[in-house]
């Protein structure tokens, strides 16, 4: 078997790879194991200089990395660009700030000396998705090796080459071999990876719906899981926000990777006495960001991953206008080859229609109506998911107050877009998953945090 790689903005194949057999996954794992033996061993200083090194390597290959990002899964250079430099942070943060977060930790008691310990577990895997095919990767591993641990990635099946490419950049680096391993793998032999003894435990970054498959096997077999799901953000207008400066963030945040992001902007919640001039600026905002080929400077929307995902992104659109949303930009499907979809605004949504109760991964905006702060609160809230939230308001302590107050979410950012940061806990609550990422939250995710008591 093979993993076929289409450019989405092409249809084309442009490339073939072999699948790993099942009967070489149990020696792969065991050679992660042996690294980790030894890798465990190491000081932070020298777990720290490789980490500097990938650093160095990302840079150095940022132009090749962002072609292939774009190559595999459409995402435009200038973007793909971007993706490779925050790598570099994430890899340089932890070589920097690792060995304070994960220091003995001194706590006095009625013994002679008590502390807490942070050790490795062993193996973890990494299964992550297309979307961001480089940063969700060394956003995992950057911590995971950091903390003296080994990691074998099941990356998506659509991204093999950048999935390699990594594999490639920490080998550069000096990572000892079999520590980090990229598994060319199906779906279905995850759950082999997952059932070895070898393995200690899971980081996930997909769908509800794969998020709930891994939990389930894991739980069963008592392995810790952080996982980081799907997300349908609101991004709550109130009637004193800076209209233009919020339709211009809205609109980055939607389309930023095409609108394929869990914290990308989704349902626009905007109080009605502002709405007609929010729309207006809003639809301005998003027609200023071009649609085309990923490989061209100026684009700032490229293709879907795939053309299935696009048709399903029709078809929610399509649902929503049969239930009454109605079209302010975009909505219809273009000609010609790839998987690409119009920047699209629906407005007058409501519940019980696609575009409110689902989340739309891709350049699709749903603005919701509200009568006032109170309602765009509780409409906000009523969502399965809570990854990420946003407040539009020239009162920054009222904007405070409900980030802190009313919004069920992980992150919360007051008159800005929602993103991932190394220096901040990134992950969500509800259907949008548990445990966190990032920060000296996300180091000390996969270590044992071991209690010592001396008499």
């Amino acid at each position: 078997m093979a993993l076929e790689v289409i450019n989405p903005a092409t249809g084309k194949v442009i490339g073939s790879y072999p699948e790993l057999p099942e009967s070489e996954l149990a020696a792969t794992l065991k050679q992660a194991d042996q690294a980790f033996t030894q890798w465990r061993k190491t000081s932070f200083a020298q777990r720290a200089a490789v980490l500097k090194k990938a650093a160095d390597v990302l840079r150095k290959n940022q132009e090749p990395y962002a072609r292939l990002m774009a190559d595999e899964m459409g995402k435009p250079v200038a973007q793909g660009r971007s993706e490779v430099e925050k790598c570099a942070f994430v890899c340089d943060y932890y070589a920097e700030q690792g060995e304070k977060f994960l220091s003995p930790e001194m706590i006095p008691t009625d013994a002679s000396k008590s502390f807490v310990a942070f050790q490795p577990l062993g193996i973890v895997l990494a299964v992550m998705p297309w979307n961001f095919p480089f940063w969700q990767v060394f956003r995992a591993a950057a911590p995971a090796l950091m903390a003296g641990n080994a990691m074998v990635l099941k990356h998506a099946s659509n991204v093999p080459g950048c999935a390699l490419a990594i594999e490639d950049c920490f080998k550069q680096a000096g990572l000892p071999s079999g520590l980090f391993r990229s598994l060319l793998i199906g779906t279905k032999l995850v759950a082999n990876v997952i059932a070895s003894s070898l393995v200690k435990a899971i980081t996930l970054t997909g769908s509800t719906p794969a998020g709930q498959a891994v939990a389930s096997q894991a739980g069963q077999l008592l392995k810790k899981t952080v996982l980081e799901l799907g997300g349908s953000d609101p991004y709550i207008v109130l009637e004193d926000a800076d209209l233009e400066a919020a339709a211009e963030t809205c609109a980055a945040s939607r389309l930023i990777n095409t609108g394929q992001s869990c914290i990308a902007a989704k349902r626009f919640i905007v109080v009605s006495t502002v709405l007609a001039p929010f729309e207006k600026l809003f639809v301005q905002a998003i027609k200023a960001r071009p649609m085309g080929d990923p490989l061209k400077e100026d684009t700032k929307v490229g293709p879907l991953a795939r053309r299935d995902l696009r048709d399903s992104l029709h078809d929610q659109v399509q649902r929503s206008v049969a239930k009454g949303a109605k079209v302010l930009l975009g909505g219809t499907l273009p000609e010609g080859p790839g998987a690409f979809y119009p920047p699209t605004v629906l407005t007058n949504v409501g519940k019980g229609m696609a575009a409110y109760d689902e989340e739309t991964f891709g350049p699709v905006a749903a603005i919701i109506p509200v009568k006032d702060e109170a309602e765009a609160i509780r409409v906000a809230n009523d969502s399965p998911f809570g990854l990420g939230a946003a407040v539009f308001t020239k009162d920054a302590k009222r904007g405070e107050r409900i980030a802190v107050e009313g919004l069920e979410v992980g992150s919360c950012f007051v008159n800005s877009l929602v993103r991932s940061d190394p220096r901040l806990p990134f992950g969500g609550i509800k259907e949008s998953g548990y445990g966190r990422e990032l920060s000296s939250f996300g180091i000390r995710e996969f270590v044992n945090i071991k209690t010592v008591y001396v008499k």
